[in-house]
């Protein structure tokens, strides 16, 4: 669990060690013995303003059979049970809402085990069991591929698996706009007449995107917007299909098509956002603060 989260901005050290149980200063054989409580983990410290608290769960789910009530793969027993362990509330709150989520995912046929507990003294280990990913890369290769983890994350963590999920969570106009750049019908889609304040997010991450405050009528009969409300949050690409020239917008978090921009905007931007109603979700500014969404109730929305 060390090498998934080392050398990347944001992460200051990742050490392995003890943690959860009831002996002071226990020993790697103290552990293994599966009398003492403990859980085999690795503490990181890290900088939540360029690694926040979430991507570090997200990383460690990808890591891990959540399912699995024994133990890992090859190791069974207390000491390797799945845990996330809290510092705080904020921490707290997130780690729940995380594996809530995966829960809903429909990713893995059984329920989530992995425990939410609070964190309590962290031991590390042995020198010899420090960074041995590094010192012992054979054999640390071995132990994955033979044990069956790197098999149970590629199965579940394919690209045929989100495509699968996806399908599942998608309607076939959500999933042919987003993931096959495919068009809706003008005039005909849930959004381009749409005057309520509010924003317009991610339909698969929940990202916020675009704000009524920036949306025109524009006549094209789809959703047009002169903004997104963070430049980050979309990416321009170049797009020759259809023997045109066009410049493709992409949801920067979760790759999805949305649209196309154009330069004949009438506002001060001169852009127009071109974006898909099947590519986002609309959230009217009375559900902003419910849905989590409360930092824009104020700031984004045009309340005229």
């Amino acid at each position: 669990m060390v090498k998934p989260f080392e050398e990347t901005p944001g992460i200051v050290k990742v050490v392995s060690g003890y943690t959860g149980g009831t002996l002071v200063n226990p020993t790697y054989e103290d552990v293994c013995s599966k009398s003492t409580g403990h859980f085999e983990a690795v503490q990181i410290s890290f900088d939540p303003v360029l690694f926040p608290y979430k991507k570090l769960l997200e990383i460690y789910w990808q890591q891990i059979d959540p399912t699995n009530t024994q133990g890992q793969f090859f190791d069974k027993g207390q000491p390797y049970h799945t845990a996330i362990f809290y510092h705080n509330q904020d921490q707290h709150r997130e780690a729940l809402a995380s594996k809530k989520a995966l829960e809903e995912s429909g990713r893995f046929d059984g329920p989530i085990v992995t425990e939410i507990l609070p964190a309590v003294t962290f031991y590390p280990a042995e020198d010899y069991h420090q960074d041995y990913h590094s010192k012992n890369p054979l054999r640390y290769g071995a132990y994955r591929q033979g044990s069956g983890r790197d098999a149970f994350l590629k199965e579940h963590w394919s690209k045929e698996k989100e495509n699968q999920l996806l399908k599942g969570k998608l309607t076939k106009i959500q999933y042919e706009v987003t993931q096959n750049k495919g068009t809706e019908p003008a005039f005909e889609n849930e959004y381009w007449d749409n005057k309520r304040a509010g924003i317009y997010v991610d339909l698969i991450s929940g990202e916020p995107l675009f704000s009524s405050q920036d949306k025109f009528d524009s006549g094209c009969g789809w959703p047009s917007f002169s903004k997104p409300l963070q430049p980050e949050v979309v990416t321009d690409k170049k797009d020759t299909s259809h023997f045109m020239h066009r410049t493709e917008v992409v949801s920067t978090k979760s790759a999805a098509h949305l649209g196309h921009v154009f330069n004949d905007g009438p506002t001060s931007t001169g852009l127009r956002y071109c974006i898909n109603s099947a590519a986002v979700r609309f959230i009217p500014e009375e559900a902003l603060e419910s849905e989590g969404y409360g930092d824009y109730s104020s700031s984004m929305i045009d309340k005229k």
